[in-house]
């Protein structure tokens, strides 16, 4: 595989290309928006920009990198002669059916199509298309450039040659790969999302504050950061949508999301891509200080 199209310009979708890219890859990175891919590729610039300073990069790789990306509106003219498409569209069914059904019909027989879902079922997103046996599951984790994890999912029709070309493929990222089965929430998420759905919880019934939570998890259990202010980095709408996945495939009351959550995401408190959750994020990116709906409560 040497041609890659990255369908979304977004957190996930900017981070899938900027990988891609920096292993020589050509990369066609798509979004209906020309300012989502404006922002995009200053995205990955300026993360080019914090490796060279750390001494992971030069100047002259950086400059490879983004040489390697191209950005189009068009999705036909985007994946057209590529040998895989990485879909990142928003976490959502009917959006990813409706792209893979496209994908159908502009994409030559042999391109693989791999969707970034961190949820939806693998085989009902195959459904949208005739070739099941190349539509597979290549999720990452965010932030994609530092985040070793791929899960490599297998719908009930991915064949071993497209799984095992995925695998030895994130494996050319510098990757991990690790495959796991269709069901919702695969691995990563159906054990972290009930996590925070549950620190989300307890703040909701009073047991303790946020950075009470937080502190207790970060120093207790070790882990990097507290569920509240992950959440916060995730996005509270993706959080959401999730354990909506989760609680409607599995039918299990555990993976019913908090209230308090529901809530904030109506009131578009979504965390740090809208500049608050359930901290604020006004002045930069680093959860400082307590949102204001929080403070007064």
């Amino acid at each position: 595989m040497k041609t890659i199209a990255v369908i979304g310009a977004g957190t996930m979708g900017n981070g899938i290309a900027h990988v891609f890219a920096q292993k020589d890859f050509k990369v066609n990175l798509i979004d209906v928006s020309s300012n989502a891919l404006e922002k995009g590729i200053s995205t990955i610039s300026k993360n080019l920009d914090r490796m060279i300073a750390k001494g992971t990069s030069t100047e002259e790789e950086k400059a490879n990198t983004l040489t390697n990306i191209s950005t189009c509106t068009s999705l036909k003219d985007g994946v057209t002669n590529v040998d895989l498409v990485v879909e990142a569209a928003s976490e959502n069914i009917d959006i990813k059916l409706g792209i893979f059904k496209e994908l159908e019909a502009c994409c030559a027989e042999k391109t693989i199509l791999a969707t970034n879902t961190s949820s939806i079922s693998i085989t009902q997103i195959a459904s949208a298309t005739k070739r099941p046996d190349k539509v597979i599951g290549m999720h990452f984790m965010n932030p994609v450039p530092i985040m070793k994890l791929v899960e490599i999912i297998r719908g009930y029709s991915t064949s071993d040659e497209t799984t095992t070309a995925i695998m030895g493929l994130s494996k050319q990222l510098d990757k991990t790969p690790t495959e796991v089965n269709d069901y919702p929430g695969f691995v990563a998420n159906r054990i972290l999302m009930p996590m925070i759905n549950e620190a989300i919880e307890t703040l909701h019934h009073g047991v303790a504050g946020i950075l009470e939570i937080d502190t207790v998890m970060k120093l207790g259990m070790a882990h990097p950061m507290g569920p509240l202010q992950l959440a916060d980095f995730i996005g509270l709408d993706v959080c959401l949508s999730i354990l909506n996945v989760m609680y409607d495939g599995l039918k299990n009351p555990k993976y019913a999301p908090s209230p308090l959550l529901v809530n904030m995401v109506m009131a578009g408190k979504l965390g740090v891509k809208s500049g608050e959750g359930f901290y604020d994020y006004s002045g930069n990116k680093k959860a400082e200080k307590i949102s204001a709906q929080f403070i007064k409560g």
